[in-house]
């Protein structure tokens, strides 16, 4: 017992030896920090290039100042609010939020900025979870309402070298985030100066770190900070700055938009799983066709879809690219109408171009007939893009069965009408074909047959499948209905002699 005292003794001495160790290299570290960030300010004075624009002064706007109220911010936005002010710590609204507040438009989500870290913020909350490795977020979940609370970020040059905290790759893409700091280091760390601005629920002030307010006025998109180095830190502020300027209808500022092009390749760098979110962002919010337009003008699209940008045509009114335009405008409008829209019949529509190409290719060089060209040339096309674009598998089942249904449709005969209204995705293959019919030649028939076909009773069916048979249809499995368009009527229905018998020997 008395060993066991005196083992004990002595571990809990070196305990204590190394708890006043690492407190006192603590405190020299931050002494060390504190003179080489005062030697720097004294040695060098901050420049402002031309790519750099400086910000105004903090404009604090009292209630009687600015629009916002709290009857237009969620019950659960104002809840988790209240809480970390009860608790001690300073809260914000911030971001798209009080951005949208202010453009009179309805947010769709509430981000909330503290001085609490992730830790203290699950303390206080019981249904909060910690997510992220890049940079660490706490998510307050109300049922189907989710809160995004974030701590104030900080400056890497701040901070030591460690790994945990901040990492850069050679490029210059931040791959760890977690450096924390005050108010206005967390709104020079962000994006664009609309999304600087902070609403405080416990006075109703509003603050604006970097101009915000003005260039909302202007409806112009400014980024925080020098351009290139904030796109190298995130390649995807440039997909995010071409969103905004479609949904908020604002233009880019010409300092801003200026690397874009020249670092557009830096997309490949980002994790294709991202990039799938983030091209649902892009196209299945209600402003596809105008961000669509954006992301070729500053050659981001060709970064994410380069199959489809092989086939665009300098004055871009290819059938093809018709094609696209013509699907994400009824997609925009589903949108509005509040309809279902799906990231299958999305992919289906981009990437339709580049199958039918591809198994024109596979068609000629090898010599397949026209079905198996075409059901390789899928396979090809949908392997080659989620590498890019980390496509779920789900979606990329429904994708193939949109293109294969395009061939069964062809057929009118027997029961192979029936059976392609009972396959799942019949619906999204109709809708297909029909938008195929505004731009591509020769499947008009094809396309109003159909259309009566389904709006149609059982008991007529019969009696349309009898008229197709008259008109001369075939099942065409091997050819797109465009390319039979090039066959002569003659041709299509000459009759293949009957083969004789070869003789006896005698």
């Amino acid at each position: 017992m008395i060993g066991r005292y005196f083992l004990a003794s002595r571990q809990f001495e070196v305990m204590k030896r190394c708890t006043i160790f690492s407190q006192i290299a603590n405190f020299c570290r931050k002494v060390l920090g504190k003179e080489e960030g005062d030697e720097s300010m004294t040695t060098q004075e901050p420049v402002h290039t031309a790519t750099q624009r400086s910000a105004g002064p903090r404009r604090t706007l009292s209630r009687d100042q600015h629009p916002i109220s709290r009857k237009e911010i969620s019950e659960n936005a104002l809840k988790v609010l209240y809480r970390l002010n009860k608790g001690g710590y300073d809260a914000y609204l911030v971001g798209g939020g009080v951005r949208d507040i202010l453009l009179g438009r309805t947010p769709k989500d509430f981000d909330i900025a503290t001085n609490a870290t992730p830790e203290q913020i699950k303390a206080l909350f019981s249904n909060c979870r910690l997510i992220g490795r890049r940079f660490r977020l706490a998510h307050i979940v109300f049922g189907r309402d989710v809160i995004e609370v974030a701590t104030f970020r900080g400056h890497h040059h701040q901070v030591n070298n460690s790994r945990h905290v901040s990492a850069q790759s050679d490029e210059g893409m931040l791959l760890r985030d977690n450096v924390y700091g005050t108010i206005e280091e967390d709104a020079e760390r962000r994006d664009f100066t609309v999304n600087a601005l902070y609403y405080s629920a416990k006075d109703f002030t509003l603050h604006d770190f970097e101009g915000g307010i003005d260039d909302l006025a202007e409806r112009k998109l400014e980024l925080i900070g020098d351009p290139e180095t904030r796109y190298r830190e995130d390649p995807v502020r440039m997909l995010r700055a071409v969103r905004f300027a479609a949904k908020l209808d604002m233009h880019i500022s010409p300092r801003s938009a200026a690397p874009i092009k020249e670092l557009a390749s830096l997309l490949q760098d980002i994790p294709a799983a991202r990039l799938f979110e983030e091209t649902l962002k892009l196209f299945l919010a209600g402003d596809g066709l105008a961000t669509y337009k954006l992301l070729r003008e500053y050659g981001l699209f060709q970064q994410l879809f380069p199959q489809v940008a092989t086939l665009f045509t300098p004055h871009g009114n290819s059938p093809f690219e018709q094609f696209i335009e013509h699907a994400l405008t009824d997609t925009d409008t589903r949108v509005r109408e509040e309809k279902r829209v799906t990231p299958a019949f999305l992919y289906a529509a981009l990437l339709w171009g580049s199958v039918e190409a591809r198994a024109r290719v596979l068609e000629n060089e090898s010599g397949l007939p026209w079905h198996d060209a075409f059901m390789l040339a899928i396979n090809e096309v949908l392997d080659a893009q989620v590498r890019i674009i980390a496509v779920p598998r789900r979606f990329t089942t429904d994708v193939r069965d949109i293109w294969a249904l395009q061939q069964r449709l062809t057929r009118r005969q027997g029961r192979h009408p029936e059976r392609a209204m009972e396959h799942p995705k019949f619906r999204a293959a109709f809708d297909f074909l029909l938008l195929r019919n505004r731009v591509e030649r020769g499947l008009g028939e094809l396309a109003g047959w159909w259309e009566r076909y389904v709006e149609s009773n059982p008991d007529v069916r019969p009696q349309l499948q009898r008229e197709a048979t008259r008109g001369g249809d075939r099942p065409q499995a091997d050819k797109p209905q465009g390319e039979g368009e090039k066959r002569s009527s003659n041709s299509r229905n000459r009759r293949r002699p009957r083969r004789r018998k070869p003789k006896a020997a005698e």
